[in-house]
């Protein structure tokens, strides 16, 4: 009895098995929006998913027909793109407090999505030490910056190793003492031949760090990404992947010099 019962579970788990032909083969390509508003105006990439099997294809899409509306003082502005560079971009900088509507026609199909323009926040200080870890030492970066007086707010901390993407990280203001978020990092290990190349430092290379205040929605947004999961719906009509995001990015610098970090204490 318990023999055909097994039998059958089995003949279920395999019929099952059969019916989970999930075909993302053949799924159509979705519009991918990626788009600030800053202090500095606005930067808007658009580029199509990429079936699978077929070579990774950038090539930003150009025919799009874009706006930008902000929603305080009613007045709306065409956004162009770059001939050069495939981006739509406006000089207009983002005013603190005003809401900001993107929308885009691409095809028959219509996306938007809306953003408050944050507060903005200043880096203070950049500082490296070395950490002592049990396989190494470890240079730690050290990024304190101001919190903005927006209650609960969230940050979107980014890492450029020579202008290149190198590590990004999040944090909410709950970190804040007496108004100051200082953040740390681990980067690269002091023996370099045995680390990542992906987080390899060297002696002179240019390290830049951001700080964007975000919405909780594009918190969430990015915190799937980082899960490699769903994350929220960050545009209103046609199905589309991306986000955009209202905010003023606050930009430092620092030279990695090994030879000169003190240790962490």
């Amino acid at each position: 009895m318990r023999y055909s019962a097994l039998i059958s579970i089995l003949l279920v788990l395999t019929s099952c098995e059969k019916e989970l032909d999930f075909r993302y083969h053949d799924v159509d390509s979705a519009l991918v929006v990626e788009a600030a508003l800053t202090d500095c105006g606005a930067d808007i990439l658009l580029t199509m998913t990429t079936p699978m099997g077929e070579p990774m294809d950038l090539t930003p899409i150009t025919d799009a027909a874009v706006t930008l509306t902000d929603i305080t003082t009613g007045e709306t502005r065409d956004i162009m793109p770059d001939p050069a560079t495939g981006r739509y971009t406006d000089a207009t900088p983002g005013i603190t407090g005003h809401e900001y509507t993107l929308a885009i026609t691409h095809g028959s199909r219509t996306y938007s999505a809306t953003s408050l323009m944050r507060p903005p926040t200043q880096i203070l200080s950049l500082e490296f030490q070395w950490i002592k870890m049990p396989y190494d030492y470890v240079a730690i970066l050290k990024t304190t910056f101001t919190d903005t007086p927006v209650a609960d707010d969230c940050y979107w901390i980014r890492i450029f190793r020579n202008d290149e993407a190198y590590k990004w990280l999040l944090v909410d203001d709950r970190a804040a003492v007496n108004g100051i978020i200082s953040e740390i990092t681990m980067t690269s290990r002091k023996d370099i031949d045995e680390e990542d190349e992906k987080d390899i430092l060297r002696d002179g290379d240019i390290v830049t760090v951001t700080v964007t205040p975000v919405s909780h929605a594009m918190l969430d947004y990015l915190t799937a990404l980082q899960s490699n999961s769903n994350g929220p719906a960050m545009f209103a009509g046609d199905f589309c992947l991306g986000y955009f995001q209202a905010a003023p990015v606050a930009r430092d610098s620092i030279t990695y010099r090994p030879d000169q970090f003190t240790q962490y204490k």
